[in-house]
Parts: C-alpha cells; structure tokens; sequence
C-alpha cells in the first residue's frame, strides 16, 4: 500500500456527487516470483462511502494505467458473455462426427444467442431486460412435478415470478 499511500487519503473539500478515480502503476516483486513485475491500481472514491474501493492488477501491457484497468475490463466482460452462451445456450454441446459440423452448430448456438439478447431487449418489460439469458431460462422452466405417494403435483419453487407486461396491461407468467 505504500506505492498508492496518496491515493488512499480522503479527498479534502466537499465530497464529489460522482465517482472518482485514480489509477497508479509501480512495478512489484512477490515473494514466490522471480523478477519485479507491473502492477496497475485503480482506486474509486464512491459518493457517501467512508473508505475507497481499491483493485490491483498485475500486467505486462506497456499502456498507460487507466487504458490497461478498461482492457481488462472488456475482457471480462467477453468473458461473462461467453459464459453465459455456455450456461443458457448450451454452446459446448457440439456432438456432430466433423470439425465442419461443430462449426455449423457454434455459429448456430451464436445466432441464437444473439437473437435472444434481442428479443430480451426489445420484448421483455424493464423490469427484466438486465437479467441474464440464464436467469430468463431458469425463471420460464415450467415447475417440476414431483411424486408424492404415487400423486403428482406441482412443487413451489421460490424463483418463480410471474412478471407484469405493462405495455399490454395483463400478466405475463414466467414459471
């Protein structure tokens, strides 16, 4: 903490109604590596909060401190995307006997993939729109039926939610 001591003090004056942020870079050796490396630290000063939020990153980019903190996070970004398209799209189930028809069914995981972020932007109401495509999957699965004494019935299932369709005025049940 010593490199970024001056940006860990609180800001003299009247605190800002928006988040500020500063950046610093300083090279660092730990104790289990061989030579010094990079070390980004992006510190964010949040309106109403006491204490700042501090983030580290170690990097070999040569880029000034702030660009290296938004690469970084666009590749999490594209990160989460792909994770998604995993989780809600099934994208790793690429069963086909050639290399020509996996590819087929990648791209065909991926239109659909990108279709259904459209759709959830354009027809779902507000309230919803940020949800993750897995979210939106898990919340439309109709309720299990489980077996009590040889009687099936509906088992309640707390992520359920019926969402209100406001722009046509009548509900609109997910679950």
């Amino acid at each position: 903490q010593g490199h970024i001591a001056h940006l860990l003090k609180r800001p003299v004056g009247r605190p800002p109604s928006q988040v500020r942020r500063l950046y610093a870079s300083f090279r660092y050796q730990a104790g289990s590596w061989c030579q010094k490396r990079r070390v980004v630290a992006k510190v964010e000063w949040h309106p109403g909060e006491l204490y700042p939020r501090v983030g580290f990153i170690v990097t070999n980019l040569t880029r000034p401190a702030n660009r290296v903190v938004i690469f970084y996070n666009q590749r999490g970004t594209a990160e989460q995307y792909i994770k998604e398209g995993k989780n809600a799209m099934k994208w790793t189930r690429l069963s086909c006997r050639t290399m020509k028809g996996n590819a087929v069914r990648l791209q065909l995981h991926a239109l659909a993939y990108n279709l259904a972020n459209f759709l959830r932007t354009l027809a779902l109401p507000e309230e919803v729109q940020h949800w993750s495509l897995t979210s939106i999957r898990v919340s439309a699965q109709p309720p299990c039926l489980t077996d009590r004494g040889g009687v099936p019935s509906m088992a309640w299932q707390p992520w359920r939610l019926k969402l209100i369709d406001t722009r046509r005025g009548r509900g609109a049940l997910f679950g």
